[in-house]
């Protein structure tokens, strides 16, 4: 039997239904199978390569730029602004719209930007979607690239950090890099809560690659800081370290101004300094806070060290003798000479004229063991804590590294490192009493209207590390520096005041040896005695002529003290000369007014040195005038004094020969003689002051009692 297969007859066995059914099932497993491949494709594309894909999506859809973010505000402690963000424009391209005009955009950018056109080529033909073309513009180049109009180069905003006082408190402030992020001082420190979050900026593609401004993700705006400086204090601190700079032809210098009470630091000045506007422009050294991070030995100023610990001890008394030898000892096989050749001399004497030999007998009967419990209870060999970064521990070796020289080394301020900001922080110990209180320059960090974080609390239990009798007497040893030893340079008109002068060699580089040419010349001390207001220390590096810091640091103490005093309304507790009434009222009113409507925000590229491009200066202030009644005898019919300030009262005296003593501060309240009454010249006029009016507080004598609360 003949069995033919295809056309249209039919299998073996098979009928047509069957072939039918045969076919179908063929064609549907093909059709399964093939679904079976494209689900599967699809799958592995949505669940294994959808991240891949994607990502490849955004790339060619669309872009997010990360922009600086906004910070927070830095303010000095009367809300003056020290830095804050503000919005300029940057220039970016997207190359792929540039197209064939990539080299005549790079040519006329280049022209308006000042920026090589190869650069701007190299930028355009990198293959990246995005690029900067130029960050943070002024406003006549942004100007210009607007006016150039080219396709597919775009302006957008960008905040960028302003420094309105250019140069003041620099070193405090810090400075930020192109990223916003901080690079020093509080800047750097508290970049965390400075800083915001990043914003970001959506920039999208449509099918014809047009692109366009796709809206901002978020935006949010940094922490504010409060500090302790006080601007007027600030720029006192820096003009008179600027002269005396100018008069010692020094290298650099510091100035801090402290409040040994509370420990917040009023002023801190370095030189040299720098514009925080334009940081770049300046060499890294000239952006060192040596306030915190410069370590010095500081010679006879660390005798106030060496004397409190032996008189809190008990070993000493200032009216005690010591033979200081005609000016050398030997120590563990080393001979000491003194700057001169002393005899016998008390405490007192050791200190107010400076005696090496006399410190080094004093420590000696003080013992390694307890000078270095002293020397590290007054915070020597270890951080402050003061919020500024890279601050240093100096230097202290321990006690078991000691040689037999060394005690008599570092009694004298040799063979120990210390910071500025450590020995003010120790004398300030020694004015308030004889409590170590970490000093600090942030009062308070606000988010908003919020205090989210105070600073160093004025009341927070302070470290205990002389007796208060210890304090009193080491005072008045001061004291006598300034009035019969080293100091007298450094002697306050209407204030008293207590100080130490150091001169210390430096080491030289290439001998390992001191130099005997180099020196450190400081002075560190506080005023008034009784109530101490501030502590200042100077330090000057390397002057050049007179080193010794009793004709270089010593005068400027002076001259800072003199204008801190009034300007912080310190009562005199010693008669003034009407010269000094007169310069502090010239002072004063010279330091700037700084708000912020007298600045203009372009000129921060200015020269830094000219001398008008720093702040506007206050016209100067006259003193009261006061009309006077004198008789045929001389006499003199006294003012009323009421509702006057100390400044006000002080001039007024002095104009009339009067004799004034000042109790307290602020508004004149009550005073004897009455007024009216006639007296001498020369004649004593007590006046007491308080902070309320005299028309205040006799309302207040009518009101009620009330329950005084607080916020």
């Amino acid at each position: 039997m003949k069995v033919e297969f295809g056309g249209d007859k039919p299998w073996p066995g098979t009928s047509m239904q069957d072939r039918v059914q045969l076919r179908l099932l063929i064609i549907a497993g093909c059709a399964v199978l093939w679904m079976a491949a494209v689900f599967f494709r699809l799958g592995f594309l949505q669940l294994i390569e959808h991240s891949e894909y994607l990502s490849r999506a955004h790339r060619q859809q669309q872009r997010t730029i990360e922009i600086t973010p906004k910070r927070g505000a830095i303010y000095d402690r009367n809300m003056h602004p020290m830095a804050m963000s503000t919005e300029v424009e940057s220039a970016f391209a997207i190359p792929t719209e540039l197209g064939e005009n990539k080299a005549q955009a790079a040519y006329l950018l280049s022209g308006a930007l000042n920026i090589p056109r190869d650069v701007l080529e190299t930028k355009f033909n990198s293959g990246n979607t995005f690029v900067w073309v130029s960050r943070k513009l002024p406003p006549e180049k942004s100007d210009a690239v607007k006016a150039l109009n080219l396709k597919g180069v775009y302006l957008m905003k960008e905040n960028e950090r302003f420094y309105p006082k250019r140069d003041m408190a620099a070193h405090v402030l810090g400075y930020v890099d192109l990223d916003e992020i901080g690079q020093g001082g509080i800047e750097h420190e508290l970049d965390k809560q400075i800083r915001s979050k990043g914003e970001k900026i959506l920039v999208m593609a449509d099918a014809k690659q047009r692109w366009f401004d796709g809206g901002q993700a978020q935006r949010d705006q940094g922490a504010s800081i409060v500090l302790t400086i006080d601007e007027k204090i600030q720029y006192i601190a820096e003009r008179e370290l600027a002269a005396g700079i100018a008069r010692t032809h020094a290298i650099a210098g510091t100035i801090i101004i402290q409040n040994p009470n509370t420990g917040e630091i009023l002023a801190l000045a370095n030189w040299p300094k720098y514009n925080p506007n334009s940081p770049a422009e300046v060499r890294p050294e000239s952006r060192m806070n040596r306030a915190v991070s410069a370590i010095y030995e500081p010679g006879s100023t660390f005798k106030l060290i060496t004397l409190a610990a032996a008189l809190d001890q008990n070993l000493t008394r200032p009216d005690e003798v010591f033979n200081c030898e005609n000016g050398a000892v030997t120590l563990a096989g080393h001979k000491i000479h003194d700057h001169k050749k002393f005899g016998m001399l008390t405490v007192s004497d050791i200190l107010a004229q400076s005696s090496d030999v006399g410190s080094i007998k004093i420590a000696l009967r003080l013992g390694a063991p307890k000078f270095y419990e002293y020397i590290r209870a007054f915070g020597f060999g270890q951080q402050t804590g003061i919020e500024l970064p890279w601050e240093s521990k100096g230097m202290l070796g321990k006690l078991s590294t000691w040689s037999g020289i060394s005690i008599g080394a570092i009694s004298m301020g040799q063979e120990i490192g210390v910071t500025p900001i450590q020995l003010v922080t120790a004398v300030s110990a020694i004015a308030n009493g004889g409590y170590l209180r970490k000093p600090y320059v942030v009062s308070e960090i606000r988010k908003g209207d919020r205090v989210v974080l105070a600073g160093e609390a004025p009341e927070q239990e302070p470290k205990v590390v002389i007796r208060p009798e210890t304090a009193a007497t080491v005072r008045r040893l001061m004291e006598g520096v300034i009035l019969n030893g080293t100091g007298k340079y450094a002697h306050l008109d209407g204030w008293t005041a207590a100080g130490k002068t150091g001169t210390a060699q430096k080491i030289d580089p290439s001998t390992g040896r001191y130099s005997p040419t180099q020196f450190i010349a400081s002075f560190t001390g506080f005023a008034p005695i009784n109530n101490p207001a501030v502590t200042i220390l100077i330090s000057l590096d390397s002057p050049v002529g007179s080193h010794e810091a009793a004709m270089t640091a010593a005068p400027v103490f002076k001259r800072v003290a003199e204008q801190v005093l009034p300007y912080l309304d310190v009562p005199s507790d010693v008669p003034v000369t009407a010269k000094l009434v007169r310069a502090a009222y010239r002072d004063v009113a010279e330091v700037p007014d700084t708000s912020l409507d007298d600045f203009n925000p372009v000129d921060f590229n200015s020269a830094p040195d000219s001398p008008d491009s720093r702040m506007p200066v206050k016209t100067e202030a006259k003193p009261p005038d006061v009309t006077v009644a004198l008789d045929e005898g001389g006499e003199i019919a006294v003012p009323d004094f009421r509702g006057k300030t100390v400044r006000e009262v002080t001039e007024t005296c002095l104009q009339l020969g009067l004799n004034p003593a000042l109790i307290g501060t602020s508004i004149a309240q009550d005073q004897s003689p009455a007024p009216g009454i006639r007296v001498r010249r020369g004649a004593k006029i007590t006046v007491r002051f308080d902070r309320v009016t005299p028309k205040a507080k006799s309302a207040l004598s009518r009101t009620p009692n009330r329950t005084r609360t607080r916020n």
